[in-house]
């Protein structure tokens, strides 16, 4: 990547499970609640469901430590990269949309963080192309963060 910035993250240690459940009463609570127990925390969170089943996506601060908890408890998932932004706030979501636009990259999906301990906005964003979009937002100044970034 040819984007000049202070720091280079990672841009491919964002990791986010989607997970695939039954859409029934206790299923979220059951997955949090295997997590939890393992001292992993999700840090953003987003449900997508229909009639029979639920995507659950979330990024977690210990990717590792989550797919060993989802695989012990026969949690269906995969995982993929996804972008993790970091904004000043709620107001940047519109600087983002039109920097992507501009280069026309399309959002495929995005959902916001639970929290950053540093105060600021974040978004986990998947595009149709995930090099370029992270390279574009990081050359309008936008702070594209790395795996190590959500570790608490």
């Amino acid at each position: 990547m040819s984007s000049q910035t202070q720091r280079q993250p990672d841009l491919g240690a964002v990791r986010q499970f989607s997970v695939f459940v039954e859409n029934k009463v206790g299923r979220l609570s059951e997955l949090i609640e295997s997590l939890a127990k393992a001292d992993v925390h999700v840090l953003a969170l987003c449900l997508v469901d229909s009639t029979d089943s639920t995507i659950i996506r979330m990024v977690l601060d210990q990717p590792e430590a989550g797919e060993r908890v989802l695989a012990e408890h026969q949690f269906a998932h995969d995982m993929n990269g996804v972008l993790a932004l970091e904004m000043p706030s709620e107001a940047s979501l519109k600087e983002v949309s039109d920097i992507l636009l501009r280069a026309e990259i399309n959002i495929l999906y995005l959902y916001p963080f639970l929290f950053r301990p540093s105060g600021r906005c974040g978004l986990v964003l998947r595009a149709d192309d995930q090099d370029l979009a992270a390279a574009v937002l990081q050359r309008h100044g936008i702070t594209v963060l790395g795996q190590s970034d959500l570790a608490r």
